[in-house]
């Protein structure tokens, strides 16, 4: 087995193989958040319920988070362009079953091929970045994949939804499956596993650069509970199931019903506030990704429990307030919830941080799969709260319900964040940052 230092500038090849990776990446967020906007629209084809219609995203977010381990193990073996290519591949077959969906059955068993599919790109293209470019640019790459692919979310919000609304259901999600053949296609052509001077795939060191050969493949369980027991991959796992939930919660499904349904918002207004949410994640990336460059052991401390405080804050105040929430508290709202995102990406600097070359893919599907663990607790437990309200359809949505229903969200933040200082204190002791806690007595 060999090893290389990567010290070398990207060249041309890099950014074309990233670009393409990241385009992907943009197309997948479009489909993951492709019922944002016609949540409405799909409760009323369907005549669904709230707690039905949450299924929908639970399925989705089931079958993503349930994959990760897997796609993960399968990176870490095969690299990004076999995985990638079948992941577009279960996209387009997710997106064309929904175009065609007679029943809710169908439509879950689309969303199910949606998240298998959407499962395989983000962690992929986090392995282009590793593989392509030297480790110092890493942390920044990382941010700008994530920063790159809210324009999927908008396009999920605007286009889709304008298409929808001029056209059919039918034509709409047909058109994004032909999206996902020709992203598909696209994404065999161009991305490559590694650099043409390294003859087998590679698992990169991200803190030295070095580049390991990977010649066996690592038994999934050891690979698993190895990076388990690291209390630094439960740090990255905590942070990402604490972080970026509830702005999942609100852009995949409930914002635009909360906002015209419940806040009386129309269509074009609550459209309008949705995008503030993804404008101001992409502002707030970079400014929360050169703040972590730079206090990367404080960045818990400093950065992750003050994001979930502001959006607990924020939350609270729309729920508190009486009558419907004046449109600058809606705002505030949508930029405390966007900071979620970016600081979702810190989770994923503990999981390379913590975790040797080989394991690198596998720590990040355990921690990326954190995330999807508390959206698809909260997508679901909003929908419940709806439906014990009796108001669990377009015609009986109110501001109250939606109100209570959205509280559900406050164990999630108080659990992750408990968990976030616990597995911080352990993860400093760890690498010697703290002193051991002296046993009892």
């Amino acid at each position: 087995m060999t090893s290389v230092a990567r010290t070398d500038s990207p060249g041309l090849r890099a950014w074309l193989i990233w670009g393409t990776g990241v385009a992907a990446y943009v197309l997948s967020v479009t489909n993951r958040t492709s019922l944002a906007a016609v949540g409405v629209d799909a409760a009323e084809r369907f005549q669904a319920d709230a707690a039905t219609l949450s299924m929908f995203a639970v399925v989705q977010l089931a079958v993503y988070g349930g994959m990760q381990l897997p796609v993960g193990v399968l990176l870490d073996r095969y690299g990004s362009r076999p995985i990638m290519t079948i992941g577009m591949v279960l996209m387009a077959a997710g997106q064309v079953t929904m175009a065609l969906s007679p029943s809710v059955g169908v439509a879950i068993l689309a969303r199910m091929l949606l998240g298998a599919g959407d499962a395989a790109i983000f962690p992929a293209v986090l392995r282009l970045v590793a593989t392509w470019f030297p480790a110092q640019r890493g942390p920044v790459m990382v941010q700008l994949t994530g920063i790159l692919g809210q324009a999927g979310q908008l396009a999920a919000v605007i286009p889709l939804s304008a298409l929808l609304h001029a056209t059919t259901w039918t034509i709409t999600f047909g058109s994004v499956a032909g999206l996902c053949v020709l992203f598909g296609v696209l994404v065999f052509l161009i991305i490559r596993n590694h650099p043409p001077e390294v003859a087998s795939d590679v698992s990169v060191n991200t803190d030295t650069g070095a580049i390991r050969v990977v010649t066996s493949s690592i038994d999934t369980g050891v690979g698993i509970r190895a990076a388990w027991a690291h209390p630094g991959t439960r740090l990255a796992f905590w942070s990402h199931f604490t972080t970026p939930f509830a702005g999942t919660a609100f852009i995949l499904l409930w914002g635009i019903p909360f906002l015209t349904a419940g806040e009386g918002r129309s269509q074009a207004e609550a459209t309008l506030i949705t995008t503030l949410y993804i404008g101001a994640g992409m502002v707030l990336g970079p400014i929360i990704g050169d703040l972590s460059r730079r206090v990367p052991h404080l960045r818990s401390k400093a950065l992750v429990l003050p994001a979930v405080a502001a959006q607990a804050s924020a939350w609270l105040a729309v729920i508190v307030w009486p009558g419907p929430a004046p449109l600058w508290l809606l705002l505030v709202l949508m930029a405390a919830l966007a900071t979620g995102g970016p600081a979702s990406m810190i989770a994923f600097d503990h999981a390379r941080t913590h975790n040797p070359s080989h394991r690198l893919s596998t720590a990040t599907g355990v921690t990326n799969a954190g995330g999807f663990l508390a959206a698809l607790i909260a997508v679901f437990a909003i929908g419940v709260a709806l439906d014990l309200q009796n108001a669990g359809t377009p015609a009986t949505y109110t501001l109250d319900a939606f109100r209570l229903a959205f509280l559900t969200q406050v164990p999630l933040w108080v659990l992750g964040g408990t968990f976030i200082a616990i597995e911080r204190k352990k993860t400093r002791i760890r690498i010697g940052m703290d002193p051991p806690r002296r046993p009892r007595r």
